[in-house]
């Protein structure tokens, strides 16, 4: 974004402060619906009431209302009185396949002011890719998070993995775990500088961790901000696939096409108990049996 003089002198009231844009309104009304100041439910303050709060114009308070009805975070939008908050989407119950389900969660999640991420995955494929979109907004000034913190948990190499394995045992040289591996490395290689480029390109606190697990997960499983957990089962199936001169005949999963089964905290006791459990565990893991992690070729 270019600053101008211009723009600057726009954005100052009369007694000489800053005035709020609308997209930093938006984004304070967001951040009070994200940890439960604003309940579905409840009403929306007036119009004149936020005009008052942030010190700004009707107008500006308008668009920043819009903004949030657009992310479908307000109900009952209407002339007559102020809109209510919206209770969770529908659409998060509907389990969807890994690639579908992931992205927009992801671009929500990166909407707080900070962002935590914690996964559960065979590979950081599907995370590198559905991660593209808050990225993209975030390069496009449409999101702006102070402070990224990303952990991911991979089986360690010197494991037998469970899966993928060759359909017919081989010896020491395995060239399905080798594939596995190197796929495990290049793929968390561009997660880890994309996300990390943040700092030199706008200034951001971001950390990617990455820790070994000593077994193959069963699940993979996505914790965002604390407040919702995604969890989806890996489908094994045999396949064949071309990886340099050999053709792999190899028992696999298609981790992009596991359904995706969301649970909120917001939505209620058993989603709550879920999360917090699910956050309990991934900690677990985090501080007591994995083990430092460095990616490399």
């Amino acid at each position: 974004m270019v600053v101008t003089q211009e723009s600057v002198t726009e954005n100052v009231a009369a007694n000489g402060s800053r005035r709020l844009s609308p997209q930093e309104i938006a984004d304070s009304l967001r951040e009070r619906i994200r940890t439960g100041e604003l309940k579905p439910g409840d009403r929306l303050p007036t119009q004149a009431e936020l005009a008052e709060e942030f010190g700004v114009e009707r107008g500006t308070v308008r668009q920043a209302v819009r903004a949030l009805q657009q992310d479908g975070l307000l109900a009952n939008v209407s002339k007559g009185s102020p809109p209510t908050i919206a209770a969770p989407a529908p659409a998060r119950g509907e389990p969807q396949p890994t690639m579908v389900g992931l992205a927009p969660r992801l671009t929500e999640a990166f909407s707080a002011r900070r962002v935590r991420v914690d996964v559960v995955c065979h590979t950081a494929e599907t995370l590198m890719v559905a991660i593209g979109e808050p990225l993209r907004l975030i390069h496009e000034g449409r999101i702006r998070p102070e402070a990224i913190d990303v952990r991911i948990l991979v089986p360690s190499r010197d494991i037998e993995l469970a899966f993928p394995v060759p359909v017919e045992a081989h010896g020491d040289d395995n060239p399905v775990h080798q594939r596995w591996l190197a796929m495990r490395n290049a793929q968390g290689q561009v997660l880890q500088h994309n996300l990390l480029s943040l700092r030199s390109t706008h200034g951001m606190d971001v950390r990617v961790r990455f820790r070994a697990l000593p077994f193959t997960p069963p699940v993979k499983l996505y914790l965002l901000n604390e407040e919702e957990a995604l969890i989806g089962y890996y489908m094994l199936t045999r396949r064949e696939e071309e990886w340099g001169s050999q053709t792999l005949d190899m028992y696999d999963v298609l981790g992009s096409q596991s359904l995706l089964f969301s649970f909120v905290k917001r939505a209620g006791q058993r989603d709550a108990a879920f999360v917090k459990e699910s956050q309990k565990w991934f900690d677990a893991l985090w501080e007591t049996i994995t083990s430092d992690l460095t990616l490399s070729s």
